[in-house]
């Protein structure tokens, strides 16, 4: 019997299917070694040598894993084809004991066992009978290269967070965590919310002219030039120049200047990567990055579609956009089939990434046949609208691109110049099967110097405006251009500095930082700036991709990191004096009647009684800006206020709790839903009844701009 080892469930049942006689699927669960929890777990002074252990929760099915292993006649090791797969396929070999010890570093030694149970390695990137069939048919040596890479990662990020967290425990509070790339991402965040915050916005005036040709319909044209000179976007800088402009206008004769036309061709973009995925899902579907992939990894794992469970889509974790030719001639067929040879246009993708790590294939669905509504009974609603996104992406990569007719009419009235731009779409090519937002403009038929009619002169006042901040699609892009992380650790990244606090969504779902993510933020970027730097994060990952390429050991690159974070750190613990964390008030404590003062915790300040421990009392510090002015439906006493939860996500509730326990996730508006009676809360661009069973939303007209 040959025993075939994968890391999750799902994936071992949906290939035990395509595995008959004389082979037993059985999953590892993850990991099944780690560093320590209790202890750094890193020798440093043995060349950084690891001190795994098994955890007590993978114990016992190491145990069966031993077990299964010693009866069988071959192990083969099936985990994902990344470095996360290659290191788990390592540490089952060690813990198994298998033919071939191989031990990763700078030295690669081969040890043998007593039992030399034989083993091999295989990989793929669908789970399909015919991709299983294929690996098996061609299997690999276990890449120590990629090993390594993991094993740095996995070494220097325990080296910042065991060795800098107690650092802001002792210079902060206590409970605090610093990470390697968690903290530059916090610094993304924060340093973008003091932007917004020192920003000015410069007043500006817009002059639109609604014009027409006789016995037409009218279209809209804007002011760009004065006395033959460009007026740029702060060009018109108040209301007396835009009034005394719209005086002059009102007066003046409107006429064809110059017409324009071409024809303007949009290529499709490229299938997804991890990254585009996360952020397409987040801007499309409103999915978080961390809900993304575990659909995602659903999807690859496989699903049942009736008798047989089917992986439906290819390895999540990539950034390559290749697509194999198989699917490429599937595509072909298909798309020639359903709207027509001249909707089909091949196009190759370069992949952007220097190191496309891991990745064989962009994220596809395993057969381009398999439509969405074929399979939309057997998904819930989330794994279909991902499906359906995946898949139309990566059939719209190999279509035609769309046509579009542009025009552009230059308008003159006396000494000012206007401009109507139009679009028309010509042919739709891929826009057929994946809609983008190409709004189409038509413009009447003009000729040159023809006369028009104005209609109306209007001018607006508006603002410039601040950086917008970063939502999980910004802040997921942001962190791919800077090169910090790879595709398996942006959703990670998302979610940790969420958990820990130091940042949190609002109203909007953008991040804005928190109290304590500023402190955090600020002692790192003054005392370890090169920790937090974005070119040395960045050049740190390169390192990581340099050493998964075999050109360069992990040992050398952890020791030019770690010798002189170690001195600076050292020296930051004499120098650095503590923040202070108390703040005094003159409250008494309603249980002891000690004074309450103002503590600083993980998650930002709370009131606190002085006579700390004897007494526990605790109170949320209610801000000012946390008034909605809402009073609470519930008890008809309190008013609802803005809180934080201890994982910092911001929540509302009634501000008599505990007497009253009222609370909700969204904002409320104070008004009362027409349909039920309930409160109506805002969603973003929208406001809808804070009841799961209403149906009742509008939009929302006061929702800000944060885009």
């Amino acid at each position: 019997m040959k025993l075939v080892i994968v890391e999750s469930p799902t994936k071992a049942k949906t290939i035990s299917q395509f595995l008959k006689g004389g082979f037993k699927v059985e999953s590892s669960f993850g990991h099944v070694r780690d560093l320590p929890r209790t202890k750094l777990g890193v020798d440093v002074d043995h060349n950084f040598e690891p001190q795994y252990v098994i955890p007590k929760k993978v114990l016992a099915r190491v145990k069966e894993l031993q077990a299964v292993a010693e009866k069988s006649d071959e192990v083969i090791l099936a985990t994902d084809e990344d470095r996360e797969g290659e290191a788990i396929a390592w540490h089952l070999l060690q813990v198994l004991r298998l033919g071939k010890f191989q031990v990763a570093g700078v030295v690669k030694k081969i040890v043998k066992t007593k039992t030399k149970k034989p083993y091999s390695r295989i990989v793929f990137h669908e789970i399909t009978e015919r991709a299983i069939e294929a690996a098996l048919n061609k299997p690999r040596d276990l890449d120590l290269n990629l090993v390594d890479a993991q094993q740095a990662r996995r070494v220097l990020d325990r080296l910042v967070g065991y060795k800098l967290s107690p650092f802001l425990w002792k210079k902060i509070a206590k409970g605090l965590s610093a990470g390697r790339v968690q903290s530059v991402a916090v610094r993304l965040i924060v340093e973008r919310e003091r932007e917004i915050t020192v920003f000015k916005p410069d007043e500006y005036w817009e002059i639109v002219a609604l014009l027409r040709k006789l016995k037409n319909e009218s279209f809209e044209a804007r002011l760009i030039k004065k006395d033959n000179q460009l007026i740029d976007k702060l060009g018109i800088k108040n209301q007396v120049e835009a009034d005394q402009m719209v005086k002059d206008l009102q007066r003046a004769g409107y006429q064809v200047a110059a017409i324009e036309k071409k024809e303007v061709r949009r290529s499709p973009l490229a299938p997804f990567t991890t990254s585009t995925l996360q952020q397409e899902a987040a801007n499309r579907l409103g999915f978080s990055a961390r809900q993304t992939m575990r659909l995602a990894q659903q999807l690859y794992e496989g699903v049942s579609l009736g008798q047989k469970a089917v992986g439906l889509i290819t390895y999540m974790r990539t950034d390559s956009v290749n697509l194999s030719g198989e699917f490429l001639s599937a595509t072909a067929e298909l798309i020639i089939g359903e709207f027509g040879k001249n909707y089909h246009q091949e196009h190759q993708y370069k992949t952007k990434s220097k190191l496309a790590q891991e990745a064989h294939e962009a994220v596809r669905p395993t057969s381009a046949g398999r439509s969405p509504e074929t399979i939309k009974s057997y998904l819930n609603k989330q794994q279909y609208q991902l499906y359906d996104l995946i898949w139309r992406r990566a059939l719209a990569s190999q279509m035609a691109q769309a046509i579009f007719d542009a025009t552009k009419i230059d308008i003159s009235a006396n000494n000012y110049l206007f401009r109507a731009n139009g679009s028309a779409i010509k042919f739709d090519g891929f826009l057929k099967l994946y809609p983008l937002r190409a709004k189409e403009n038509i413009l009447p038929e003009l000729s040159d110097k023809e006369i028009l009619e104005l209609v109306r002169i209007d001018h607006s006042q508006h603002f410039t405006q601040p950086p917008a901040r970063y939502s999980e699609a910004t802040l997921v892009k942001a962190l791919e251009e800077y090169g910090i992380g790879r595709p398996s650790t942006y959703a990670p990244i998302i979610s940790v500095i969420q958990d820990r606090g130091y940042v949190a969504k609002n109203e909007q779902r953008k991040f804005i930082p928190t109290e304590i993510g500023f402190m955090v933020s600020d002692i790192l970027v003054e005392n370890f700036p090169k920790i937090v730097d974005l070119n040395f994060t960045a050049k740190m990952e390169g390192d990581l991709d340099e050493i998964a390429d075999g050109k360069k050991q992990w040992v050398p690159v952890i020791r030019e990191f770690y010798d002189p974070f170690a001195l600076e750190l050292k020296e930051k613990y004499l120098v650095v004096k503590k923040q202070p964390t108390i703040e005094e008030t003159d409250r008494k404590c309603p249980q002891c009647g000690k004074p309450v003062i103002i503590r600083l915790g993980r998650f930002g300040k709370f009131y606190a009684c002085s006579g700390f421990p004897e007494c526990r009392f605790t109170e949320a510090l209610t801000q000012k800006d946390n008034k909605t002015g809402v009073k609470c439906p519930k008890c008809g006493v309190g008013e609802i206020i803005g809180k934080r939860s201890r994982k910092g996500k911001v929540f509302f509730a009634c501000d008599k709790w505990p007497e009253c326990d009222y609370a909700l996730w969204n904002k409320p508006t104070g008004e009362k839903c027409p349909q039920c009676g309930e409160m109506l809360i805002e969603a973003g661009k929208t406001i809808k009844c804070s009841k799961k069973e209403c149906s009742f939303k509008r939009a929302n007209e006061l929702a800000k701009s944060d885009e």
